[in-house]
């Protein structure tokens, strides 16, 4: 079965930003900043890399991009909605709606089979797909390989086998942004490539935005853009390069911190 694609995006949209955004955790004077004063965007499909050094704050903007963590100060949108001003329970619906995730760790319910855990986002919704939105998840089901593996359960899958799983989830409602957090991190090498050209197709094909938090220059070579934090600040943007090129730069920025 062959997914449609839609139609390609008016260029230099952002499908989620943030400006001026500061997030410590703590009290002075022992307050750890996080992030200080960050300005950035996720542009819509494209496929965009957050990259940094370990305690760069990488997975701190994603979280506050996502609505999962709160800033100090500063603001966020997904799309028009700005999320910073938003209450919890609206705040969750939008999350529902608009935004997927990917995690290193799969996050998939293990009582759930495959079929059960790509439908999840539905069920926590209170409803079934309707005959549009199955016709894609088929087409995703196929695409992804996971025709024969329906009526599996977690444990009986490979770990490149269960992020397959937790991408058709993340692309069943085909939400405004996916933010797919290391999704390569628990995998051997073969399947983290498996996984990265999925991603990459999911943007290059069919239009969808994701945010990839990673440390690995691979990982990172697949973007269409790579967004550069040290220290909870940006400081480099480059749009796409080898990996050979970002580790270097990641050296660089080691060997300056």
């Amino acid at each position: 079965m062959t997914l449609t694609s839609p139609p390609p995006p008016a260029p230099g949209e952002f499908v989620a930003r943030v400006a001026s955004l500061n997030k410590s955790y703590g009290t002075a004077p022992a307050a750890v900043t996080a992030l200080d004063d960050v300005t950035v965007g996720i542009r819509r499909g494209e496929l965009t890399a957050i990259m940094g050094p370990s305690g760069s704050g990488k997975s701190t903007l994603m979280h506050v991009m996502a609505g999962l963590d709160a800033p100090t100060s500063g603001r966020a949108w997904i799309g028009d909605t700005e999320i910073t001003a938003l209450p919890d329970d609206k705040l969750t619906v939008l999350r529902r709606l608009r935004v997927g995730f990917i995690f290193q760790s799969f996050n998939l319910v293990p009582t759930l089979d495959v079929s059960g855990n790509i439908l999840l986002p539905f069920a926590l919704d209170g409803r079934n797909p309707n005959s549009q939105e199955q016709t894609w998840i088929d087409g995703l089901i196929d695409s992804l390989g996971l025709s024969a593996r329906l009526r599996h359960r977690p444990s009986e899958l490979s770990g490149g086998q269960q992020q397959r799983v937790a991408i058709a989830r993340a692309l069943a409602t085909k939400p405004d942004l996916i933010f797919a957090d290391e999704p390569t991190g628990n995998l051997d090498s073969k399947s983290g490539r498996e996984v990265l050209t999925l991603l990459r197709t999911a943007s290059s094909d069919y239009g969808q935005s994701i945010a990839m938090v990673t440390h690995d220059p691979i990982a990172a070579s697949y973007a269409d853009r790579i967004v550069f934090l040290a220290d909870g600040r940006i400081v480099d943007e480059r749009e796409r390069s080898d990996a050979s090129d970002i580790s270097r730069y990641m050296l660089e920025m080691e060997d300056a911190a």
